[in-house]
């Protein structure tokens, strides 16, 4: 009788100290990091790409992407090189867009220069961008179907992929901010919702890719929603409300939009912290995928810091991504496990790396 209840008594105490170290696992992994260890980790990956910089053309949209996240690092921490970094690109590209006449992602740098110019108020850096959105309000395309099944290159006059939510209207819009030109919003504006009248699911609150994906379905019977192409509408959504009046008619939609994407993206989170490629399929691809999911951690982040997204809800999703992102970050700085240029969900090389990658990675650190 003494063996079996000093087996009991053991069998307790183990199961006591197993529920203490899964409590303080969860408290662990829960934990607010402090603003100094993010910026730390901030830096090193920062610091690791301007050490092995991109092949992509300097105006090209995975460098704008990747840009977007230098000037966030920019503004919080005390090293000037991102920063000027950003103003030697810049000089560098003579303040010029990419070279097609509507195409949303050579539209992308432009985030970069206008928030130059918002910090030295330099008429030159914004001057190039000026030119060529005007010239675009007074020659609008010809193409005003958003379909896909159009010849090569037509749709792309307008936004008529998902991740064109990110590459121009936050563009367009900082150019109101530094013009007070409100042409530029109201394109921004009128185009972001003539896109997801398009490509928006009401029923899952996600975005497909574009039109050639209204059929197609993953292994499972579900609908093709690819992460990172969410992951740019949302995030697209945050760089749009930063400079949208509050008073203007369309921001409650705007954030009526924002929330129930946040929703239904907070449903899609795994067990390790990061969304799958396929965020309705994501048995299908179970890799690790770093670039949505960075571009999820900084919406959600912001939202919260807003008062858009009930903190209690969102915050421990939002601890578990950034703890999850952190695992995907070398030694050396090199963040991986980001998919590759694409279009849809696809399986990878995990060590595989990104200018784009880092910028949602200092964006979600922002």
């Amino acid at each position: 009788m003494k063996t079996t209840l000093l087996r009991r008594t053991v069998f307790a105490l183990a199961l006591i100290f197993l529920f203490i170290n899964v409590r303080l696992d969860a408290q662990e992994t829960n934990a607010l990091p402090k603003p100094q260890e993010i910026l730390t980790v901030m830096q090193r990956v920062a610091d690791w790409q301007l050490a092995h910089p991109s092949a992509h053309k300097t105006t090209d949209w995975t460098q704008g992407a990747g840009y977007d996240g230098f000037m966030a690092l920019t503004g919080i921490s005390g090293d000037e090189k991102y920063r000027d970094a950003m103003l030697a690109m810049a000089e560098t590209n003579n303040w010029q867009l990419g070279t097609r006449k509507y195409h949303a992602d050579d539209q992308c740098v432009g985030q970069t220069y206008t928030e130059l110019y918002f910090l030295y108020r330099d008429p030159k850096m914004i001057a190039p961008m000026r030119e060529k959105f005007d010239w675009i309000l007074a020659n609008p395309s010809s193409v005003t179907n958003l379909s896909f099944n159009q010849p090569h290159g037509a749709a792309t006059e307008q936004w008529s992929w998902c991740d064109s939510l990110f590459m121009g209207p936050p563009s367009w819009i900082r150019l109101y901010a530094a013009t007070d030109d409100e042409r530029y919003m109201d394109f921004a504006v009128t185009n972001w919702w003539h896109t997801t009248d398009f490509l928006y699911d009401p029923t899952e609150h996600l975005f497909y890719r574009d039109s050639t994906f209204f059929k197609k379905r993953e292994a499972n019977g579900q609908k093709v929603f690819w992460s990172r192409g969410n992951g740019w509408v949302i995030a697209g959504a945050v760089r749009m409300l930063q400079y949208l009046p509050m008073n203007h008619p369309d921001r409650p939609r705007f954030e009526q939009q924002f929330k129930d994407m946040a929703a239904a993206v907070l449903a899609c989170q795994q067990y390790d912290g990061l969304w799958h490629s396929s965020l309705l399929d994501p048995d299908s691809y179970p890799l690790k995928e770093t670039s949505g999911s960075g571009f999820f951690t900084y919406a959600l982040a912001w939202g919260i810091n807003q008062g858009l997204l009930n903190r209690a809800t969102y915050e421990p999703a939002v601890l578990k991504a950034w703890a999850a992102l952190n695992g995907c970050v070398n030694a050396d700085g090199k963040l991986t496990s980001v998919q590759p240029v694409g279009s849809d969900p696809k399986k990878f090389d995990p060590d595989s790396t990104e200018v784009y990658g880092v910028g949602a990675f200092l964006l979600a650190g922002s």
